[in-house]
């Protein structure tokens, strides 16, 4: 396995060029599986999931290709209709695949999917969605059968926003026949995006970005180029990462727009932030950041998955600080490895607090999930000393090139054979 060997950096300057966001293209992608025709998909970025997508559409049937940031997919004969275990565990946005195939053929079957371990995050939501609209599920051999004779739109009212089981019930409600209508639906971005490449693809879909999105049913979608937005866990990321050192950091081809909560976290703890449009500038001074608390949400709340990496940042406030995780359960995992820098930190079921230190020690730590990676990565570059991160493939899961493009502002940090 590879590993990161960090260093911490006393200052960085320079531009970042942010990559596509993969919580977009998970679903863009696998919206292919509901067309016949050749679909385009432009900036998206080079990841472990995103291999995994495309392993797990070219064992359905799909033809994909992947160069330069573009993926390509096409349909030449008949599609499986059954996602199994060994494709599904590496990657839980898998599950989404049953959405278009349950709408094009009526029928299918996949493993409970895998990904981080950072909570249970039962399907339940997604199953109970499909049965509203007159599907039935069974289970067999450690799979979910999901089968209709007949598919009815219908009003559906969601538990919980999940993300997921918005963008699982779009891709069926797009192809029945009458108008579906889902309630207290992700509001997420990423779903907006979703959904214009959907539309761009023949679907009528009105409301997306909103609780309540409403779909009016087509008979068959096309065929589609369609280029992924900005990724703005990444860009959140790059805030906070540059917020923790001193110095200005360019970020390109992005925008704060979505990330308003976290801008506003951030420059009550004492960073500038300058929204260009398309570029975002963080000016750091280096100093203590002033401690700020909040209580993680569903957008446009503090998004979980930025909540480690701000912790992280928490370790060096000038003061005490609390984090609410209201989303996932096991989301604290990366806390463990920050106390062995020399982090100040308790944690009583879904609270953490965190008692600033001057600085923290370099040491060996380890990743458990993609956002607890990226959080040692912060706390590593603002620590005194160097840093051994292992197990960094799930990094990979969630960030393109993320060494390489600390490495172009100054920071140090290599790749290393474990």
């Amino acid at each position: 396995m590879d590993n990161f060997v960090i260093n911490g950096v006393k200052s960085v300057s320079g531009n970042i060029s942010i990559s596509g966001s993969k919580n977009a293209a998970l679903p863009i992608l696998i919206s292919s599986l509901l067309t016949k025709e050749k679909v385009e998909i432009e900036n998206v970025p080079k990841l472990r999931d995103i291999q995994s997508t495309l392993e797990l559409l070219n064992y359905l049937g799909k033809k994909c290709s992947f160069t330069s940031n573009k993926f390509v997919i096409s349909e030449n004969h008949s599609l499986k209709h059954h996602a199994p275990y060994d494709l599904v565990r590496k990657m839980r946005a898998s599950i989404l695949v049953a959405g278009p195939l349950l709408a094009r053929f009526k029928q299918a079957r996949f493993s409970l999917p895998g990904g981080c371990t950072i909570g249970v995050r039962p399907v339940d939501i997604h199953l109970e969605s499909f049965k509203k609209l007159g599907a039935h599920i069974s289970y067999s051999g450690g799979d979910v059968v999901i089968s209709a004779k007949h598919l009815k739109a219908a009003r559906v009212k969601l538990k919980f926003p999940s993300v997921g089981a918005t963008e699982n019930l779009m891709m069926c409600a797009v192809l029945i026949e009458g108008e579906t209508v889902i309630e207290n639906c992700a509001k997420e971005p990423e779903i907006k995006d979703f959904a214009d490449c959907l539309r761009n693809m023949g679907a009528l879909i009105e409301g997306a970005g909103s609780s309540t999105i409403k779909i009016m049913g087509v008979k068959k979608l096309t065929g589609v180029k369609y280029s992924v937005m900005p990724d703005r866990i990444e860009t959140g990321t790059f805030m906070i990462l540059s917020a923790a050192v001193q110095g200005e950091i360019n970020l390109l081809n992005t925008s704060c727009k979505n990330l308003a909560v976290v801008s506003k976290c951030l420059e009550r703890s004492g960073v500038k932030i300058k929204d260009c449009g398309n570029s975002v500038k963080i000016i750091s001074s280096g100093k203590r950041p002033k401690p700020v608390s909040f209580k993680t949400a569903p957008y446009p709340g503090f998004p979980t998955d930025l909540q480690a990496v701000w912790l992280a940042y928490m370790c060096r406030a000038k003061g005490k600080s609390a984090i609410h995780e209201s989303i996932f359960e096991n989301r604290f995992m990366h806390v463990g490895e920050l106390l062995r820098m020399g982090a100040k930190i308790t944690v009583t079921e879904d609270k953490a607090v965190i008692t600033g230190v001057d600085r923290l020690k370099g040491a060996p730590i380890m990743a458990s999930d993609i956002r607890a990676g990226a959080a040692l990565i912060v706390a590593a570059s603002a620590a005194s000393g160097k840093s051994t991160l292992r197990r960094v493939y799930h990094i990979d899961r969630g960030y393109d090139g993320i060494e390489e493009k600390m490495r172009s502002v100054g920071f140090k940090i290599i790749r290393k054979k474990g």
